[in-house]
C-alpha cells in the first residue's frame, strides 16, 4: 500500500480559472478508503454540488476493492464532502452566480490516513485563455532546459 496518497485533477487547471480552495473531508466507506490507499481513484470527470445544503463529489471514480466480497462499494457514487458550516454557505452563496463552479483539484490522505479532497471555486476558460496557458508552459519548459544547460 502507499503510504501518502496524491491523485490530482491536472485538467481542471486547464480548463478553469481557479479563484478559492478549500480542503474538505470526504464520507467513505472501508472498501472505498482501502482502494484510495491503493491508488486506484480517478477525479478527472468529477464536479460538486449542492443538495439540501450539504456538498457532493459527483461522477468520482473509485475502483472495487481488490479483496472486497458483496460488500464491495460501488465505483460512481455521490460521496458527501465535509466542511464547516460558513465554508458551506459561502460556496453555496458564490456558485449560485453564473459562470462559477465547484471542482475538485487533488484527492489525497493526511498524516492520519483520512481521505482529504481538495476543492476548488472554479470559472471556466475561453479558449483563447488556454491557448495563453499553454504558451506560459512552453516558455517556462524552455527556459528550464537553457538553464539546466549552464
Amino acid at each position: 500500500m502507499l503510504k501518502t496518497v496524491n491523485i490530482l485533477n491536472k485538467r481542471a487547471k486547464f480548463d478553469y480559472e481557479i479563484l478559492d480552495k478549500y480542503s474538505a473531508g470526504i464520507v467513505l466507506t472501508g472498501t472505498e478508503i482501502k482502494s484510495i490507499r491503493l491508488g486506484k481513484a480517478s477525479i478527472t470527470e468529477s464536479f460538486c454540488e449542492f443538495h439540501d445544503g450539504e456538498l457532493f463529489v459527483i461522477n468520482s471514480n473509485i475502483e472495487e476493492y481488490l479483496y472486497g466480497t458483496h460488500y464491495n462499494h460501488k465505483t460512481k457514487s455521490e460521496r458527501k464532502l465535509l466542511l464547516n458550516k460558513k465554508e458551506l454557505k459561502k460556496l453555496n452563496k458564490d456558485s449560485e452566480n453564473k459562470g462559477l463552479t465547484i471542482v475538485p483539484l487533488r484527492l489525497f490522505t493526511n498524516e492520519k490516513g483520512l481521505a482529504k479532497l481538495e476543492i476548488a471555486l472554479c470559472r471556466g476558460k475561453k479558449n483563447y485563455d488556454k491557448r495563453e496557458s499553454l504558451k506560459e508552459q512552453d516558455t517556462k519548459r524552455d527556459l528550464d532546459r537553457i538553464k539546466k544547460a549552464f
